[in-house]
Order: C-alpha cells, then structure tokens, then sequence
C-alpha cells in the first residue's frame, strides 16, 4: 500500500518511467498511474508502452501537492473536520504556553464548534492574532 503523497525526489529528472516503474518508485498501484494519467500526466508519446518523463512526472506531482494546500492568514486557524481555515467563533482565542518560546492558540469553530489549535511561536504571536482578542491562560 502507496503513501497519500508519494515522495516526488524519487524521480530523476532526465530519465524515462514506465507505468511499471513508476509503480516500483512510489509503491502504488498501476490504476493510480493510469488515474494520473487521466487527470493530467502526461506522456512522452502515444506509443506503448506508456513513458513518461521524469520532469514532467516531478512537476505533476508538485502541482497536485500544492493544489491541496490551504494556507491560514493572520486571524485564522485550520478546523480538521471542517478541512479549511476559519476565523474562531466571537474572535476569541485563548493562548496557552507549551514551552518558554512558543505554544497554542485555541478557539471553536464558528461552523462546527468543535475545539481548533494552532501551534505558534511567541515571537510570531501579535502577527498571527491580528484582530483577534487573545486570552493567556496558565499550562
């Protein structure tokens, strides 16, 4: 069974993959190749079997990793059932120290109102809290 997102620095860049290398490399299988290939990988030529550049393997790969990221702003923190940042319920958050450097913010969700943290440094903090009203509390 294949990771969620294969380690792309497997690949070489000026060398050619077959479906069947590919799937040595990365440890998936052959559909996951042919599914890549429907949604946008491309090959060397229509020819079999199917090649495929390793660049253009890389940067399919890349494209789709950086696809999924959803960056969170200042004022934001990333809700896991929800699967997008939000702002937290009233603008609320309470900061609570880990470490001498750094620790957590914590909020609700303002859809689901279930718990959500984000880890930040003390440095970063006024930063990160923009508009929000901090609370600090004790470990």
């Amino acid at each position: 069974m294949g990771r969620r997102h294969p380690d792309y620095r497997r690949i070489k860049l000026h060398r050619t993959y077959t479906i069947a290398e590919l799937v040595g490399q990365f440890d998936v299988h052959a559909n996951t190749i042919r599914k890549w290939r429907r949604e946008g990988l491309e090959t060397v030529d229509d020819r079999r079997p199917a090649l495929f550049h390793g660049s253009t393997v890389r940067a399919f790969l890349t494209g789709r990793r950086e696809s999924a990221k959803k960056p969170t702003g200042p004022g934001r923190i990333y809700c896991l059932p929800c699967r997008e940042p939000k702002t937290p319920a009233g603008g609320m958050v309470d900061y609570r120290p880990e470490t001498a450097t750094g620790g957590k913010l914590e909020g609700l969700c303002p859809d689901c109102s279930r718990l959500i943290v984000r880890y930040v440094s003390r440095a970063q903090l006024p930063t990160i809290t923009a508009g929000l009203d901090v609370q600090f509390t004790h470990a």
